[in-house]
């Protein structure tokens, strides 16, 4: 699993644990969904394709920062245990309170590493105006989008912004590189 692909997890997991929604069905549709998506398709060769030549890409670093967010979120918040976690046994209370912890960490972890804070100070669902020239990256808009802006519409969500960036500095081996949780043995 690529590190686009954690982070795309860990983005769409906290997302439903902070609108608390049901987390359990959601993921056991999420992991059918993986199954079925995994299956090997045959593929039949197309003889007349010809490929293009490929240039040396530089190999990927070792280390990440998607590792060292995903290392954090798991020392401080046990997420990565909470999410590989089977959750089938469990009742819809039971991983509600287990849901809390995990929440209220990740939280403090986002707020001490990122301090996230909304985009816009207006309420969900007030009148709002976008005007020429946005940029893309900072406002999706949906819905009837037809014409030049200035756009006006509802506000549907706020957004996020990260403040600051504060990963912790990784001061580990090549070895230890893809590390998120050491193995843990207690001695006697």
């Amino acid at each position: 699993m690529d590190q686009l692909q954690i982070l795309g997890i860990v983005n769409v997991v906290l997302f439903l644990i902070v609108l608390g929604w049901p987390v359990a069905s959601i993921l056991r549709k999420w992991k059918a969904n993986k199954i079925a998506a995994e299956k090997p398709q045959a593929k039949i060769p197309d003889k007349t394709e010809t490929k293009p030549p490929t240039a040396k890409q530089p190999p990927k670093p070792a280390h990440s920062e998607a590792i060292t967010l995903l290392a954090t979120l798991q020392r401080e918040a046990r997420f990565v245990d909470f999410i590989k976690e089977p959750l089938d046994g469990y009742s819809d209370a039971q991983i509600g309170a287990a849901v809390r912890d995990v929440h209220r960490d990740c939280a403090k972890v986002l707020d001490r590493l990122f301090a996230i804070q909304p985009m816009v100070d207006q309420e969900e669902g007030s009148s709002v105006e976008v005007s020429a020239g946005f940029d893309a990256g900072r406002f999706r808009l949906t819905g009837n989008v037809v014409g030049d802006p200035p756009f006006h519409g509802r506000l549907v969500h706020h957004g996020w912004e990260a403040a600051e960036i504060q990963l912790p500095a990784w001061s580990g081996t090549q070895f230890s590189a893809r590390v998120v949780a050491p193995v843990e043995v207690e001695l006697a």
